[in-house]
């Protein structure tokens, strides 16, 4: 489909513009969404750098969580909420090359990084008397370097792989953002060989973090198993629960849309499924976070208390 309407360097993100009275109620929703992830991830970040007693390695790494997720969130809806409430579907060239270029790195960091609390927790649980030496300061700034590396190293990769290939005139991407994969598409050569580059890529930056986290919960089980005291399971289940719930959501869909055979794929599912983790995640990660930790509730009361005094 040709778009008339377009400059060269325009791409137009079509979104969900099929159903107009639906985007708009959908701009809403987007929009509160947005509005919750900055603030709930916003106070994850104050209170556990104000609260002495959230200064641990668990924190400190909930804390790189919360600003990629708020980083993430913000390439992402201010430019679907310009394109549905301003009435135009354009975005320049470079901007449709940095949103996916950042959006991808964010999203490989995060990966990542969701490994590396899993082994956060294994120490926790599995080796509790030499957390502390483990888990020391530089270890922990050097595991959060390696996460924000690797993914920016991914993105680095996979997009260079795409901003080469030549466009054939069109430019109407169905979807409310620049995502790799559509963009490729739009391509006027044989994509099979960089797609198959960008999938062992994919494959990477997903299978060896999802081994670690399989592997850091299953040692964790086998512990919690040999625990003799219900207090001691309950506690190590405490610690663990919220970040499973996190990592469920998050590779659940992660890998069911970029995984799954291209026979099986949808546009609209995979609109809906990209609606969901780069608008719905974020915001459920805080909420997953306070709801089922003691320790941040108490940290949020403590300074509500102290700012009302």
């Amino acid at each position: 489909m040709k778009v008339n309407d377009s400059s060269e360097e325009d791409f137009i993100l079509a979104g969900f513009s099929e159903y107009p009275q639906a985007e708009f109620l959908l701009s809403l929703f987007v929009f509160g969404f947005y509005a919750v992830t900055l603030s709930g991830n916003t106070a994850i970040i104050l209170v556990s750098l104000l609260d002495s007693r959230l200064h641990t390695p668990m924190y400190f790494f909930l804390r790189n969580l919360s600003f990629l997720d708020m980083c993430f969130t913000t390439c992402i809806v201010p430019q679907m909420l310009t394109n549905v409430l301003g009435g135009s579907k354009k975005i320049s060239y470079v901007g449709c090359v940095v949103q996916y270029s950042v959006a991808l790195a964010l999203g490989s960091t995060e990966c990542v990084l969701l490994a590396v609390m899993a082994v956060d927790r294994y120490v926790a649980v599995c080796w509790p008397l030499r957390y502390a030496t483990i888990m020391h300061q530089q270890i922990c700034h050097l595991f959060a370097a390696i996460s924000w590396l690797s993914g920016f190293a991914n993105s680095l990769f996979q997009s260079s792989l795409a901003i080469v290939l030549p466009l054939c005139g069109h430019r109407w991407v169905d979807h409310f953002l620049c995502e790799v994969l559509v963009i490729i598409k739009l391509s006027c050569v044989d994509t099979g060989p960089v797609e198959s580059k960008m999938f062992i890529a994919r494959l990477i930056i997903l299978v060896v973090p999802v081994s670690i986290i399989l592997t850091s919960y299953a040692c964790i089980a086998r512990a919690v198993v040999k625990t003799q005291s219900a207090e001691g399971r309950q506690k190590a289940f405490g610690t663990c629960a919220s970040h499973l719930v996190v990592v469920s959501l998050f590779y659940g869909t992660i890998m069911f849309m970029y995984l799954q055979p291209k026979s099986n794929y949808s546009q609209n599912q995979g609109k809906v499924l990209a609606l969901f983790y780069t608008v719905v995640a974020p915001t459920l990660n805080p909420l997953i976070y306070t709801l089922r930790n003691k320790d941040v509730k108490r940290a949020i009361r403590k300074v509500i208390w102290k700012d009302s005094v």
